[in-house]
């Protein structure tokens, strides 16, 4: 059963081309000759790297404004305000200005960070000593985002949490990375690469679906401590949790035995460019930080559509998330048969409009005499099959550009390409940030929220038609071109 499911995903990374599919599913010898394959338990601890990230990750995008910008359920809970509320400068609000800025500057030092790695010439690789020496600062700032100075609405509390932020997302790309470089480096074979894609898409998931539990565990301390400390405590625990796993990778595997360490010698700003004068890269990322601004909408709004629209308690985002999750892993094989016949390509295009789909669908939740649970149930299924579709394919492909891109120039970047793609879509995460903040605040009785899933579905649309422009038949080319040279060597 095994080799079969392994072959279904050799076939979806390869976008359906049969002939190109025997050839490199039969590969052995790796593009880097002389370092060692992955195993899959290697990709395994790899991946519980994934899984504290994730962890963080989930936190700060599902409940910093939440949490700062709580809705009538939560303060009728005994929610307390810290920040400036309401518009302050022309329909912003300072927590969305707050969160765009972090963005925006973790958008600009991922190319820093990615050359830094790129270049590195450190005795334990280019990538495992940001792995090592990145988790506790990671893991502190996040906690330290729900602590404020003073115990009222105060611009201390702005700033404190400006810093914060900024601090939380330097901290993220000095993990994340060069974690994400370590990608194509593990996967150098296209069956390593979507067992490792499918590896930390489970991670992933177990990752964020643990964020969204933090109103359930808050519940349990909530009566001896206030839900606002309940809130602390419970991120306090979880940020414990994410930093053992992220330090996990950093410490079980050996980078100089997997991958090349000879550091890059392009200087940062040379690479960046030269990593987008790459086209289909190009038209990745431009469907990619569409699809980043949606899905940062949808998720953002998440537990305001739960309580706000659907009338039922924040504990419910993590058994609907659970059920999204579990639904979606139920999909993988399906996905992977459907990508053997369809390609990649097709498949993730498919995704989008799905997701389209489900995003209109949110627009009514709360409407035509439906209970809400319906309405959650119902969402939660229509989402899962795209979770599934791009949860594994996207990561896959930027590998698959990156491969392509070392072939013809000479250069491995794998560094760039992730952080270039990363770049662009946190910028495209700002302004969503931006955006839900403002939007949120337009008329009354829940009507905000309802325009942030027709914005989401707007942008995940226009995703879906700028990915159309893909070129993935000439990229795999090129790889089963390179494949057939060095066999006939």
């Amino acid at each position: 059963m095994r080799t079969i499911l392994m072959r279904f995903y050799v076939f979806s990374i390869t976008g359906g081309n049969s002939q190109m599919s025997d050839s490199v599913s039969t590969a052995t010898v790796p593009a880097d000759e002389g370092k060692k394959l992955a195993g899959n338990g290697i990709l395994w601890l790899f991946a519980i790297g994934q899984l504290g990230w994730s962890m963080l990750s989930g936190i700060i995008s599902n409940w910093l404004v939440y949490y700062y910008q709580p809705g009538e359920s939560l303060l009728s809970q005994g929610q307390q305000l810290f920040i400036t509320q309401g518009a302050v400068f022309v329909g912003l609000t300072v927590i969305g200005l707050i969160t765009a800025s972090g963005r925006i500057f973790d958008a600009f030092t991922d190319p820093w960070i990615a050359s830094k790695s790129d270049r590195c010439r450190h005795r334990l690789g280019r990538r495992v000593p940001f792995l090592r020496y990145a988790p506790i600062p990671f893991g502190a700032a996040t906690v330290l985002i729900f602590i404020s100075p003073v115990g009222e609405v105060s611009w201390v509390n702005n700033l404190f949490l400006l810093v914060m932020v900024l601090c939380f997302y330097l901290a993220m790309t000095c993990y994340c990375t060069p974690y994400n470089a370590l990608i194509p480096e593990l996967g150098r074979t296209q069956k390593q690469r979507i067992n490792v894609s499918t590896f930390i898409s489970t991670t992933y998931f177990f990752g964020t679906a643990f964020a969204y539990l933090v109103p359930n565990i808050a519940a349990v301390f909530a009566p001896d401590f206030g839900i606002t400390n309940a809130f602390r405590l419970t991120i306090g625990i979880l940020a414990v949790v994410a930093v053992v796993c992220m330090l996990v990778p950093s410490f079980a595997i050996n980078e100089h035995e997997y991958a090349v360490t000879t550091p890059s010698e392009t200087p940062t700003f040379k690479s960046l460019v030269k990593t987008f004068r790459n086209h289909e890269f190009r038209t990745f990322v431009g469907s990619d930080v569409l699809y980043w601004i949606a899905l940062t909408m949808f998720q953002t709004g998440l537990p305001f559509y739960i309580t706000e629209l659907m009338g039922l308690s924040d504990s419910m985002t993590f058994p609907l998330f659970a059920l999204m999750t579990i639904l979606s892993f139920a999909f993988y094989l399906p996905v992977n048969v459907l990508a053997k016949r369809l390609g990649k390509k097709k498949l993730v295009v498919f995704a989008f409009f799905f997701f389209t789909l489900a995003f209109a669908i949110t627009t009514c939740v709360g409407w035509f005499g439906v209970p809400g649970v319906a309405w959650g149930v119902i969402v939660a299924v229509l989402a899962s099959i795209p979770m599934a579709i791009l949860g594994i394919i996207p990561q896959a492909v930027v590998a698959d550009i990156a491969e392509a891109d070392a072939i013809q120039t000479g250069e491995k970047r794998e560094g760039m390409f992730y952080a270039a793609r990363t770049f662009a879509f946190k910028l495209g995460q700002s302004l969503a940030m931006l955006l839900f903040t403002s939007i949120a605040l337009i008329g009354s009785g829940g009507m905000g929220y309802r325009l942030t899933a027709v914005f989401a579905a707007v942008f995940c649309l226009l995703g879906a038609i700028v990915f159309t422009r893909y070129h993935e038949d000439k990229i795999m080319g090129i790889i089963s071109e390179n494949f057939r040279e060095r066999t006939n060597r």
